[in-house]
């Protein structure tokens, strides 16, 4: 005969894993939202962030941000094309979040603690690592920043940028102006015609901008001060960590792809023959990572297929496959000597 006390933990134990399973299982209210809609609502930029989030020739939005929004919309919607880019500045990106003009930002967004905790945000997983820099006029025969004294500093309004640089140049102790634009092309615009001394940014922007945006790239140069080492995540509102999941999941699938080799041309191939049980999971051959999110067991095969892995949404962007030939550095998955990582796949 079971004793009363071992039925009570029995209870417990399967109402324990009934709720767990229930937890697991449910479905975002933004997910429901966007499905509900027919569309994901992502962020965009007023202008160009060559690499990241642009316009092509065609008047179509490009750029690793862009593919990364395409990502999510896949996996949720099941086709890219479903995403509508939302333009808006940096100083816009978060008030349209917060209003549910878009449903996500993703647009070379800092993590930070104060909009972690101050403005009502939550972050996914970084998705990519770069750190401010100062680029100025070969002219004024600087090649760091205490060359700036009494200078004139530009950047772009609403960003980490101006101020990591504000503190950076007060730390230094060098006296300086900051001029900050609303508009990226403004920013460009005042620092060629010599209105600024130096332009600040993200690293890989300005190296994007000396190699494709100058008349003569040897008469600017990017001085060897890097004034922060800054993840970038993709931004939502705090209360649904069910959205959340999707997009660090959606992320580390991509990373997971990269990772075992699996790309746009033998994805069916792998999906016939998987190498190994994790590879089975990721692309849905064995169920779980479906039910788990709420979503189709299929949605990360289905993302795979329409935007590549990681690595080929990097190298179309901003790699050896894009004008900008950008190495890849910190952002090298950890077993290539980068940073960049995916949780475990169980």
């Amino acid at each position: 005969m079971i004793k009363p006390l071992k039925l009570l933990v029995a209870a417990a134990t399967t109402t324990c894993a009934l709720s767990f399973s229930q937890m697991a299982m449910a479905k975002s209210p933004t997910v429901q939202a966007i499905q509900d809609r027919g569309s994901l609502l992502c962020s965009g930029h007023n202008g160009s962030y060559f690499g990241f989030v642009e316009v092509n020739d065609k008047n179509e939005w490009k750029g690793l941000d862009i593919d990364l929004c395409k990502a999510l919309t896949t996996a949720i919607l099941g086709s890219p094309d479903k995403v509508k880019i939302i333009p808006l500045s940096w100083a816009q990106r978060f008030t349209s979040l917060q209003s549910g003009d878009v449903d996500i930002v993703i647009k070379a967004t800092g993590w930070t603690m104060g909009r972690d905790t101050e403005l009502g945000l939550q972050f996914s997983l970084p998705y990519f690592f770069a750190g401010a820099q100062l680029m100025a006029h070969k002219e004024l025969g600087i090649n760091d920043a205490t060359g700036l004294e009494g200078g004139t500093v530009c950047v772009e309004a609403g960003t980490t940028i101006e101020r990591i640089v504000a503190d950076y140049l007060k730390t230094k102790n060098v006296k300086h102006t900051m001029v900050a634009y609303e508009k990226a092309s403004e920013l460009r615009a005042a620092y060629l015609a010599e209105r600024c001394d130096a332009f600040a940014a993200w690293g890989p922007s300005l190296a994007v901008l000396r190699a494709t945006g100058v008349d003569d790239a040897d008469k600017h140069v990017i001085l060897k001060d890097v004034l922060s080492s800054e993840p970038i995540a993709a931004a939502m509102r705090q209360g649904d960590e069910e959205f959340v999941d999707v997009m660090n999941w959606a992320i580390a699938s991509l990373l997971l792809a990269e990772e075992y080799g699996v790309t746009k041309a033998n994805i069916e191939e792998v999906v016939a023959n998987p190498p190994n049980p994790t590879v089975a999971r990721l692309l849905g051959v064995t169920p779980g990572i479906g039910k788990r999110l709420g979503l189709r067991e299929t949605w990360a095969r289905e993302m795979i297929a329409e935007v590549g892995n990681y690595s080929e949404i990097y190298e179309r962007n901003l790699g050896k496959e894009s004008p900008y030939k950008l190495a890849r550095g910190l952002n090298n998955l950890w077993s290539h000597g980068g940073v960049l990582y995916s949780p475990i796949l169980d």
